[in-house]
């Protein structure tokens, strides 16, 4: 047992940008592509995933300052702070199983892929920690740790089938043929739907509003960069910042904004030939049969309507969390949300206007859920 936690954490520790190249690395080679393409497409994607984190570190730690001023502004002085995901983490990781619980994420999708239940291959190892919190949650309630494994291997089952259901969206969305994200956000889907199809019932919902659309209707306003500069200065002014730090929050809004759909296009550099190449494998040993490989959300990433709708939420969540009663969770580093937005991305196929009105919507129910989780996490 203790080789296994040693193998485990190692593998943990090597990163997603260097892991996940070496796993692609070897489904290229065992595809069939040559020594020399599979090398430059795995190198090619560890850049982009490097590529990914720094921009979205960029982008979150130029909103996260404006975001908190924002909330003094609104004078919120609540009692308990919320920690955000990589808290939630650190928790979970802190369990003496936690490490079991890698290899039943490999031992299922080895067992769904055999008897072909799914046809997607997870290689985003790094997010089985939402695993781990589903099973302390299970503990918790339950004081059985059986059940707690039970549920969450449940979970790397749904995350499966979701990653099935979302692979022809997210080739829509993206262009990258052959991926999926079967990451436990997407699951948000199933609380978002039944308001989505409400939506449906407002004419103004129906119409395309997608990055594309808003730039054709508002012409330069509508272009990434320039959207960018002016959310950002917008949000430098609502925090109270000087027209410099309003100024200089809207170059690096606008900077991260360019950024995004030019390592997106990484992605697609490098995931193509090996994309192709397991096609190909698959059509001459499994005829009939697909291989969708799971990676982590950031292959989203380069959709600007992500990073439109994290952006106007700020100061809609800062708002619930000053009128909503019994709330007493200062969102701080929650308050830059990328969970959901993921689901409502899919969901919508990039309509602002819904992603924007269903993660009102949804922070609503989160802040009611908070004083619960809040008496949760200390155990």
């Amino acid at each position: 047992m203790a080789i296994l936690k040693d193998v485990v954490n190692y593998v943990l520790n090597l990163g997603g940008p260097v892991f996940v190249p070496l796993i692609m690395l070897l489904l290229g080679l065992v595809a069939g592509l040559k020594f020399k393409k599979s090398i430059v497409a795995a190198l090619t994607l560890g850049v982009a995933f490097s590529g990914m984190t720094l921009v979205v570190n960029y982008m979150m730690d130029a909103i996260s300052p404006a975001a908190k001023s924002m909330s003094k502004l609104f004078h919120l002085s609540l009692n308990a702070i919320d920690a955000g995901w990589t808290g939630v983490a650190a928790i979970t990781w802190s369990y003496k199983s936690a490490f079991l619980f890698f290899p039943l994420l490999l031992a299922i999708n080895f067992v769904m892929l055999t008897f072909n239940w799914t046809k997607t291959l997870n290689v985003d190892m790094w997010n089985v920690w939402n695993k781990i919190f589903t099973y302390v949650v299970v503990l918790y309630f339950t004081h059985n740790a059986f059940y707690g494994f039970l549920v969450a291997g449940f979970q790397i089952v749904f995350e499966l089938k979701a990653g099935d259901m979302w692979h022809r969206h997210i080739e829509d969305l993206t262009g990258m043929p052959g991926v999926t994200v079967p990451h436990f956000v997407t699951l948000f889907a199933v609380v978002l739907q039944p308001l989505n199809k409400l939506l449906d019932f407002i004419p103004i919902m129906n119409k395309p509003f997608d990055a594309d659309a808003l730039q054709k209707r508002i012409g330069v306003w509508g272009d990434n960069t320039v959207m960018g500069a002016l959310i950002g200065v917008l949000l430098g002014f609502g925090a109270g910042y000087s027209v410099s730090g309003s100024l200089n929050l809207a170059v690096k809004a606008a900077t991260a904004m360019t950024l995004f759909p030019m390592i997106s296009k990484l992605f697609m550099t490098a995931l193509q030939p090996i994309a192709d190449a397991m096609s190909g494998f698959m059509q001459k040993h499994f005829k009939g049969r697909e291989v969708y490989i799971g990676l982590d959300w950031p292959i989203l990433a380069g959709r600007n309507e992500i990073w439109v709708t994290v952006i106007i939420l700020v100061p809609i969540m800062l708002v619930f969390a000053m009128i909503l009663p019994h709330n007493t969770v200062l969102p701080f580093a929650g308050i830059i949300n990328l969970s959901f937005v993921n689901a409502a991305l899919l969901l919508t196929g990039a309509n602002l206007l819904r992603m924007i009105t269903l993660g009102s919507l949804r922070r609503r129910f989160f802040y009611m859920a908070r004083p619960i989780l809040r008496q949760l996490l200390p155990i």
